[in-house]
């Protein structure tokens, strides 16, 4: 059989290799559709268990478990901003079977924050599908005898050095968009970190500061019972949640740092196969835009973005420099 086939090559040399890059397609597809997944899959989360990144991360497991026809475990690797896990993952085999769900803050602006980043999130990840943005309310204490934006800034450059803004974290979106706001209007407020969310309301609830950004779902719950005053939220529409809120940008607050939000996505190391990334966005762009999967994690105060790895990457380059200006000119290092 050896000689035929040689023969056969040896006369109609294009033919055979046209077919052979036929039957190379043919493999590459059938690996990607039918051999992927073939044992688990781990999904790292860098941060703890509760929180917003894990409760989506964990319907999205069950889902492309249902899906793909393996387990999708859920690991959270908590720690420094992120980082701890992010760095795994950065560090894992591209097979597919090691992937983040993260935030914008470890997959991009971690990068402009910290000068030893053990990992580069433009060249060690693959981003492979953006899915959902995290808004944020700006609230202010019902102390702050203020009731919309334009009366806010006039009370700021009034009482210039009077407030305290808090924030749930050094660097975070809450820090550097009240950080702007202040410089914006020489408020010459005070920055309060806070090792998160739940510490930091509950100083805006009792009054220790008196204005911070904060998610929609936290906030709501407080508006609703009179205990905080809601002014705007950030992002280029309304939320969901709070659909009488305007946005900032609305209520003429133009800086981009008001347009632009946090978003949780998944990505890949970046030796991950084509085939294998474009498998993936496509069985998460059909849970994200299932209706039960939009209830439940707009429900969270978050919304559905409408992704794949071309428009998250445009999306990406687009927020990049928005980001890297914003943390220069807060001159905020944390390393």
């Amino acid at each position: 059989m050896i000689l035929p086939r040689l023969l056969a090559k040896e006369l109609f040399p294009t033919g055979i290799a046209l077919v052979l890059a036929y039957c190379s397609l043919i493999q590459g597809a059938a690996y990607a559709k039918d051999d992927y997944p073939t044992r688990p899959v781990k999904l790292v989360v860098p941060y703890p268990p509760g929180g917003g990144t894990d409760a989506v991360a964990r319907i999205l497991s069950d889902k492309l478990a249902t899906k793909l026809g393996q387990p999708f475990i859920v690991d959270n690797k908590p720690g420094a901003a992120g980082i701890i896990g992010t760095d795994s993952v950065a560090k894992a085999k591209g097979d597919g079977y090691t992937l983040v769900v993260g935030l914008s803050n470890s997959l991009l602006t971690n990068q402009f924050l910290y000068s030893k980043l053990p990992y580069s999130p433009t060249k060690d990840f693959a981003l492979v599908y953006q899915i959902a943005s995290a808004p944020l309310v700006l609230a202010v204490h019902p102390s702050v005898p203020v009731n919309d934006v334009n009366s806010f800034i006039q009370y700021l450059q009034k009482n210039k050095g009077a407030l305290n803004y808090g924030s749930y974290g050094t660097g975070s979106y809450s820090h550097l968009a009240s950080a702007q706001l202040s410089k914006a209007y020489n408020a010459d407020m005070t920055h309060i970190p806070y090792k998160g969310e739940a510490p930091m309301i509950q100083e805006l609830l009792s009054g220790g500061i008196q204005m911070g950004f904060a998610s929609t779902l936290v906030v709501k719950q407080h508006l609703d019972a009179g205990k905080l005053k809601v002014l705007g939220v950030s992002g280029a529409k309304r939320v969901k949640l709070l659909p009488n809120v305007p946005t900032l940008s609305e209520l003429g607050l133009k800086d981009e740092i008001f347009d632009i939000i946090g978003w949780i996505a998944l990505a890949a190391p970046a030796s991950t196969p084509k085939p294998i990334q474009q498998q993936l966005a496509r069985e998460l762009g059909n849970i994200v835009k299932s209706p039960e999967f939009a209830a439940r994690v707009e429900g969270f105060g978050f919304e559905i973005i409408d992704s794949s790895p071309e428009r998250f990457q445009t999306q990406y380059n687009k927020e990049m420099p928005v980001w890297e200006r914003l943390i220069r000119q807060a001159d905020i290092r944390l390393d």
